[in-house]
């Protein structure tokens, strides 16, 4: 009996799993050919084969940061041959150096302030990188407690919103607010997956909405409409990630991080091209 197509995609994931499988001797595997594999892949799993390995190298040296007595055994039990290839691969998936991850964000620095904003309060964050988070609320104490959550060994430190270390983030949120281009850069810290839909919210035009399953489509991952919807759920960057602008399909609002009278304002104001007015 010939192989249905799903189960020679899963034959192909599986042995990616199991470790190295350059993409020629995987086609070989699996009966066809480098470069269909390579489309149908991507298809289903919205990473090629390549792709696909190194966020399972990344995920497994998180893993390892965890337990291995030292640094370089993480690396070396997650297979990346030397300390280069671990911060030219590794580091940018995890947003931050694997020393640093091993330990909770032990190390890093993270400036923050609470703004005032046409939508309420507003915490802004940045490592020397970017801006790490946004977050709404009207209760500075909750926006607070989001940041310590969303980073619990990092040290905190509190800036007054016009100061130098932040002054550039603060106008970059309120510039996205005002409905402008934001200017100042952005560290995303999530696995590869999250930042390819992140980085495809960051696409969706203002005053324009999808659904999950429209931004799953849009990724070629049509059956991954509620891993999307997860990713969406895990941003922590809100407005300059505009994950508002995603809904159900039935036209409904959906879930929103920061609550649903925030995220209907936000789409109010981009539909009346009205935002900081």
């Amino acid at each position: 009996m010939t192989p249905r197509i799903d189960d020679k995609l899963e034959t192909a994931r599986r042995l990616l799993d199991s470790g190295v499988c350059p993409l020629p001797e995987l086609a070989e595997q699996v009966g066809w050919s480098p470069a269909y594999l390579q489309k149908r892949f991507k298809q289903a799993f919205g990473l090629s084969p390549a792709e696909y390995a190194a966020q399972r190298k990344v995920a497994a040296l998180k893993q390892h940061l965890k337990h291995a007595p030292d640094v370089t055994q993480a690396w070396v039990d997650s297979g990346f041959g030397s300390s280069s290839r671990v911060y030219e691969n590794g580091a940018a998936k995890l947003g931050m150096l694997p020393a640093v991850y091993r330990k909770g964000g032990a190390g890093m620095t993270i400036h923050w302030t609470i703004t005032p904003t046409v939508l309420g309060k507003a915490l802004v964050a940045a490592t020397e990188r970017g801006i790490c988070a946004v977050a709404l609320a009207a209760d500075p104490a909750h926006l607070l407690a989001e940041l310590r959550t969303e980073f619990p060994n990092a040290v905190l430190n509190h800036v007054p919103d016009d100061d130098g270390i932040i002054a550039v983030k603060v106008r970059s949120v309120a510039e996205a607010l005002a409905g402008k281009t934001p200017a100042a850069p952005i560290e995303l810290i999530g696995t590869a997956f999250q930042h390819r839909v992140w980085q495809a919210l960051m696409t969706i035009p203002r005053g324009s909405t999808l659904s999950y399953a429209e931004l799953a489509e849009r990724l070629a991952m049509p059956s991954a409409a509620r891993a999307v919807a997860r990713a969406c759920a895990g941003n922590r960057v809100a407005v300059l990630v505009p994950c508002h602008r995603i809904i159900r399909g039935d036209g409904s609002l959906g879930g929103y991080r920061w609550g649903l009278p925030v995220k209907e304002d936000l789409l109010r104001r981009e539909r009346n091209g009205a935002a900081g007015k």
